[in-house]
């Protein structure tokens, strides 16, 4: 081969080795992982804790109500669903036999009456009769002994018209009596409300539950005038709770709302339920009663309490950061970094930024992707169809 034909060819070769060269390089180059990023903006970030367990929606006022004594039911005075008076009569039972007594009671206590009238006369006329012998005594006109027969006999006559007073006091309490007893055999609305739900029908034997033997109620009666939500919070969690702090309630039965409210109490008490872990119970008021509409009795629901809040101030999305508070930053350069922040006030939306961030910088929401880390070459990940509209 010409030496002028060397010459010429390896300028051709040496370009081909670094095409191929080139093309290694590039078909073997870190492909860009495709992340999801997020802008920092300004805006509210607010601390709460919420319960633990779903709650329940509670009236301010319920009673389940059975008669002391046991007996058959006479009268059902109203129906399941019916609105009742405070005062109104709900259920009777038999008691024929204590109405025969209270009468009799009250006969007794008339007789009595007319006795302590016949023998409190007697004791006047007896006594204003000792006087007279008294006086006729002093006039030398009676004996000593029969001025003395006189006295005795008006003593006598007092002590009888005490007696009769006594029995007629003995006949008033024992009236009474058969009318509480009477009492026990009946029952009436203690307030004003519903009538959630009656056990037993008429003729049927209604039994009054005895101590440690859980008896079903004959009348469950609930106000639903006035409502609140009832729900455990962790044990860590109580003692930031304290009574009149923001609360946002949210119920199962009106899904994707919220209503305001306040907390109205904290349980003094630590309840442990079967293994579960232990909590405390948080009650929460409306701040507008009208606000949910019609809610029943028994509605699951849940209370958010609100700890703290700051306003308009730089804010990361929680989900971007890693442990440390650090997050990944989409540099312009096309490589992700690293970045350390101070943050202030959290939940799990949103964290408050303290040092670190600026509003309109992008971070990497998509940390659990393979090969997201700091030193990636990264792509924005496009929007799904319909993404933002």
């Amino acid at each position: 081969m010409k030496p002028g034909t060397l010459t010429r060819r390896l300028p051709i070769a040496l370009a081909v080795i670094g095409l191929v060269a080139a093309a290694v390089w590039w078909a073997g180059r870190p492909k860009p992982v495709a992340v999801a990023l997020a802008e920092i903006d300004r805006g509210k970030v607010e601390s709460s804790i919420a319960n633990t367990r779903a709650g329940t929606v509670e009236a301010c006022q319920r009673t389940k109500l059975s008669t002391i004594l046991g007996g058959r039911i006479e009268v059902l005075a109203v129906k399941e669903g019916d609105r009742v008076k405070q005062g109104q009569l709900l259920m009777k039972l038999w008691n024929d036999d204590q109405q025969a007594q209270s009468a009799l009671a009250a006969a007794q206590m008339q007789t009595a009456r007319k006795r302590v009238n016949e023998a409190c006369t007697l004791a006047a006329n007896a006594g204003r009769e000792a006087e007279r012998q008294a006086s006729l005594r002093e006039r030398g006109f009676v004996s000593g002994s029969r001025e003395e027969a006189a006295r005795a006999e008006a003593d006598a006559k007092r002590a009888g018209c005490e007696a009769v007073r006594a029995d007629v006091a003995a006949a008033e309490a024992k009236l009474k009596a058969t009318r509480v007893e009477q009492g026990r055999t009946v029952l009436y609305a203690p307030f004003a409300g519903t009538v959630a739900k009656i056990v037993g029908e008429v003729g049927e034997y209604s039994t009054p539950s005895p101590p440690g033997v859980p008896t079903p109620p004959a009348i469950d009666l609930i106000d639903d005038s006035c409502l609140y939500v009832k729900a455990p919070m962790d044990e860590v969690d109580a003692p930031k709770i304290v009574a009149g702090q923001p609360v946002r309630i949210s119920l199962d039965a009106l899904p994707k709302q919220s209503f305001p409210g306040k907390v109205k109490r904290v349980a003094p008490y630590v309840s442990a339920v079967e293994k579960q872990a232990r909590t405390v119970d948080v009650e929460a008021l409306f701040d507008d009663p009208q606000a949910p509409g019609k809610l029943l009795v028994g509605y699951s629901a849940d209370i958010e309490v609100i700890l703290a809040v700051r306003d308009k101030v730089v804010r990361v999305p929680t989900s971007a950061l890693q442990e440390g508070g650090r997050v990944l930053i989409a540099d312009g350069d096309g490589k992700l970094a690293e970045r350390q922040l101070k943050t202030g006030l959290s939940n799990w939306e949103y964290t408050e930024v303290l040092e670190g961030l600026a509003a309109g910088e992008r971070v990497v929401t998509s940390l659990e992707r393979e090969g997201v880390k700091a030193g990636a070459a990264w792509i924005a990940e496009q929007p799904k169809d319909g993404a933002g509209k």
